[in-house]
C-alpha cells in the first residue's frame, strides 16, 4: 500500500498533470465568463428580433416543456468556447513553430580555416587536419 501511494504521489505532482488541473480551474472561470456573455448579452440583442428573452423560449408538447431557447444558448456558448479555445491553441503553434524554425535556421557546420573540411560549429580542433580552431573566429 505504501508503494501504492508513492507512485500516486509521483504522479499526481508531475508538472503535467499540474498543469492539466490549473488548466481546468481556469477554463471552469472562463466557461462562466462566457455564459454570462451569452445569456446576459448576446441572448437579449437575439431577443430582440424574438420579440422575446432568448433563454426563455419554449414550446410545450403534450405537457412537456421543450426549452429550446435555452439549447440554442448552450450552442452559443459552445461556439463561443470552441473558437477561443481554437485562436489560443493556433497562436501557441505558431509560437512553438517559430521557435522550432529559428533551431533549423543555427548552423550546425563550419569550414576548417586551416583544411575548408566542414567540421561542427562547436569543434574547437579539426578532425580532418587536427589545427586549433580559435572558437571566436566567426565562420
Amino acid at each position: 500500500m505504501k508503494k501504492f501511494l508513492e507512485e500516486f504521489k509521483k504522479f499526481a505532482l508531475k508538472g503535467n498533470v499540474m498543469d492539466l488541473a490549473v488548466g481546468v480551474i481556469i477554463g471552469g472561470a472562463f466557461q462562466v465568463i462566457v455564459t454570462s456573455l451569452v445569456g446576459d448579452i448576446i441572448s437579449p440583442i437575439i431577443g430582440i428580433f424574438a420579440s422575446t428573452d432568448f433563454s426563455n423560449l419554449v414550446f410545450t408538447v403534450n405537457g412537456a416543456e421543450i426549452r429550446y431557447g435555452s439549447f440554442i444558448t448552450a450552442i452559443i456558448n459552445f461556439v463561443i468556447m470552441a473558437f477561443i479555445i481554437f485562436c489560443l491553441v493556433r497562436g501557441l503553434n505558431k509560437l512553438v513553430s517559430g521557435k522550432k524554425e529559428e533551431e533549423k535556421k543555427k548552423p550546425t557546420e563550419k569550414d576548417c580555416p586551416f583544411c575548408q573540411s566542414k567540421i561542427s560549429i562547436k569543434a574547437t580542433r579539426c578532425p580532418h587536419c587536427t589545427s586549433m580552431i580559435d572558437a571566436d573566429i566567426k565562420m
